[in-house]
């Protein structure tokens, strides 16, 4: 099928992928007096004497503002705002199949980001929680930092979080495979952008300890041209070697490829040099920085990429709809490090032990688990995959809130 086209056609026939709906009668002047004015004056009331009452009052409890610029929509870059509605649409879709999120675009018309940052605030109070989506980095830290320090919801940045935690998770379970120590393998990290910089820190964050990055001209050091501050900041915590040289230099005796950059930047004999059963994650999108085919000819024992005809496919939709159900439903203020952390071990204890190999070490999103004689491990019981994710959600929110790791609003 020509995905291309047949998507555009779809398109045209459905005039949108979202609608609002009413999920109350409103067929009797009764009914409009209570849905309306003027019985809706009373909870409007107990709304001003205590702000928290329209997560009971409102359907604030389950709304996400999927946000953004348009600055970097998939792979077509800057592109504007009112084009990137069809991919926002897209993400409301997923939030509601997969996670039960009402979700709800806003494509603003700017690239400043007090602006960005200010618009949301004021209408954060209509939300339980922002997605930020394609939104080009360096910006995309300084929006989410600033909303985060203003804002009283959960600030989520699914390009740079969501991608951490599935491609944690792949890794929790490829390391399994491979059987190496996440404290002793040395990992680099091609393209020092917004996911890359996100995977590292939750790598670090999690016990890995041996992380160098890559951009355009090579291993990154402090005399590597044009960087951000964003780039500069992750120096200090990586490259402990203190390694200079080509990506090709960088991939000599390493045992981890996180590629988060552009096609074809790896090559048979580059993953040859690395060490034994080493470990492949090529995101780029759509054509990979390394083929599966030709990794494996270079002696790569687990390969991952962002595409859906291949194993082991990093797809976000294992992450986001599932990580704002489980805050909305425990009601938390922010989705910290120990959240994402739970939901990447959640998601990798998915796949059971013996289920687990090179094929096999990250979900499906359509997948049934198992031969459904065993229960999950999250949530001990037997159901589909998607299923699993929303129940998982909902059990590693709870434990991460009964341990005090999520600051909640009371």
């Amino acid at each position: 099928m020509d995905y291309a086209e047949e998507s555009l056609k779809k398109h045209y026939e459905w005039k949108g992928k979202i609608k609002v709906i009413t999920d109350i009668p409103v067929k009797t002047s009764e009914d409009l007096s209570l849905a309306y004015t003027p019985g809706v004056a009373q909870p409007c009331l107990e709304i001003q004497k205590d702000v928290n009452k329209s997560y009971e009052l409102t359907r604030r409890w389950n709304l996400c503002a999927v946000v953004t610029d348009g600055t970097a929509v998939l792979g077509l870059g800057d592109i504007g705002p009112e084009a990137g509605m069809p991919v926002m649409e897209g993400k409301c879709v997923l939030f509601k199949a997969f996670g039960d999120v009402d979700a709800f675009p806003l494509c603003i018309k700017s690239k400043d980001v007090d602006e960005i940052v200010n618009t949301i605030y004021l209408l954060s109070g209509s939300f339980g929680g922002v997605n930020l989506e394609d939104i080009a980095a360096p910006r995309c830290f300084e929006i989410e930092r600033k909303l985060k320090e203003k804002c009283d919801i959960p600030i989520f940045h699914d390009d740079q979080h969501g991608t951490a935690i599935v491609v944690l998770s792949g890794l929790i379970n490829a390391l399994k495979v491979v059987g190496k120590d996440k404290e002793k393998v040395k990992v680099i990290v091609n393209g020092p952008g917004s996911a890359g910089i996100a995977v590292s820190k939750l790598l670090l964050s999690y016990g890995f300890k041996n992380l160098t990055f890559c951009n355009r001209e090579g291993i990154m050091t402090e005399n590597s041209k044009d960087l951000n501050w964003s780039q500069k900041e992750m120096l200090e915590v990586t490259n402990p070697d203190h390694k200079t040289g080509t990506l090709k230099d960088a991939l000599v005796g390493a045992d981890i490829f996180l590629g988060f950059s552009g096609p074809n930047m790896v090559t048979e004999e580059m993953v040859r040099s690395m060490n034994k059963d080493a470990i492949i994650f090529a995101c780029a999108n759509p054509t990979p920085e390394i083929f599966p085919d030709e990794a494996r000819k270079g002696g790569a024992k687990v390969i991952s990429t962002g595409r859906s005809d291949f194993p082991n496919q990093i797809n976000n939709v294992l992450v986001f709809p599932g990580l704002f159900r489980g805050a909305f439903d425990v009601r938390a203020k922010d989705i910290n490090e120990e959240m994402k952390m739970a939901a990447a071990v959640a998601i990798a204890n998915l796949i059971s032990d013996d289920e687990v190999n090179e094929d096999n070490i990250i979900p499906k999103a359509f997948a049934r688990q198992g031969s459904g004689r065993k229960g999950c491990r999250g949530c001990g019981e037997t159901h589909g995959r998607r299923e699993n994710l929303r129940r998982l959600a909902t059990f590693f929110a709870a434990k991460a809130g009964k341990q005090g790791k999520i600051e909640r609003r009371m």
